[in-house]
């Protein structure tokens, strides 16, 4: 296993809930993220899914430094981010870089090309001098296969896959090492989505870059990851390698997400078994006790009201060196072997309710 560049440790972050004009009074608190924890070894992808709402934006936010955690930690090379200030964070922050979901609204549209890629030049000039920022700027768009002779256009000029493509040069303007890809791909067509992703798989590997990849779409997370982790109401609640995951999930809303995957084709559709999660996602003001889990599963019983589940390999799943050995945060995770009735396709079993 390669060295880790970037450790996250009971990590939250929670906004406070106010009313009152005059005296402002706390009265709770959205509970946006509340213990999130995973590593990132150098030049792997770590994929994070989960509906919308759980929490995985806000983890990206944090991890560049956008939004400042309520506790934990978030460690780069050993190095507390969380406790940095000033200089010493600013000299770590343009190593962790990030490409934003929307590349119609990233883009300032009163910037040329040139100028957004370079503005980062501008906060660390010790990166490029003056003189040579227009070579490098141009450099940056052949490398995301842009032209170079259009530094001097517009956003507005550019089709939604070319603005991501500038969004991703931008950046990698700083050589980070690490980078957050917050939904890079979900505004894009399905076409463009495999030439963006295909590009960062490209530039992964030729400038050694760790990915921590956001994403609603589980195939494109498969590709790209090298291992996934799941959120659901602000944690992690399964973490492994891709494998693992797709092929051997053990917790109740990992395999509830995996069966709601579209299947192209029909006779397969007919024959896949749907999990059909009842009720809706908790509000993040009022989670409920123990496993957040508990109101959807058909697993709950009077424990994961009582014991919030620890993210660990489960022992009593028996081999720990086998596929089902990784963590997930469930009292009765439960190794389910998923069935493909077709390569791609994939059916699960019913559960009892």
């Amino acid at each position: 296993m390669a060295e880790a560049i970037l450790e996250v440790g009971g990590l939250v972050k929670h906004y406070p809930l106010t009313q009152g004009i005059l005296f402002r009074k706390q009265i709770g608190a959205i509970k946006a993220v509340d213990g999130v924890d995973f590593t990132l070894h150098r030049g792997e992808t770590l994929g994070i899914v989960g509906e919308s709402g759980c929490g995985k934006s806000t983890v990206a936010k944090m991890l560049v430094n956008l939004e400042r955690p309520t506790a934990g930690s978030i460690k780069y090379k050993g190095e507390d981010l969380t406790r940095l200030t000033g200089r010493a964070l600013k000299a770590v922050r343009r190593n962790i870089q990030m490409v934003f979901q929307d590349p119609y609204t990233s883009l300032n549209p009163r910037m040329t090309v040139g100028d957004i890629i370079g503005e980062p030049y501008d906060i660390h000039p010790e990166v490029a001098p003056k003189g040579d920022r227009r070579r490098r700027v141009r450099e940056l768009l052949d490398v995301v296969g842009l032209n170079p002779e259009h530094i001097n256009r517009y956003p507005h000029q550019f089709s939604g896959g070319q603005r991501q493509r500038i969004g991703i040069a931008r950046g990698l303007a700083l050589r980070p090492e690490v980078i957050v890809a917050d939904e890079p791909v979900s505004a894009l067509d399905v076409s463009v989505q495999a030439q963006v992703i295909n590009l960062m798989d490209r530039l992964q590997n030729e400038f050694d870059l760790s990915y921590v990849f956001i994403a609603h779409d589980l195939s494109i997370v498969r590709h790209i990851s090298d291992r996934v982790g799941v959120m659901y109401l602000g944690r992690i609640v399964e973490i492994g390698r891709d494998a693992e995951i797709y092929d051997h999930p053990t917790h109740p809303y990992t395999q509830a997400l995996l069966s709601a995957v579209p299947v192209p084709d029909p006779a397969a559709r007919d024959r896949r078994e749907r999990i059909i999660l009842t009720g809706d996602v908790p509000s993040p003001t009022n989670v409920p006790s123990g496993c957040r889990f508990r109101t959807r599963c058909w697993k709950a019983e009077d424990r994961c009201a009582q014991e919030v589940p620890v993210l660990a390999v489960p022992a009593h799943l028996g081999d720990p060196t086998g596929p089902a050995a990784h963590d997930s945060a469930c009292h009765f995770a439960e190794a389910v072997s998923i069935r493909r009735s077709a390569p791609g396709q994939t059916v699960l079993p019913e559960p009892t309710p």
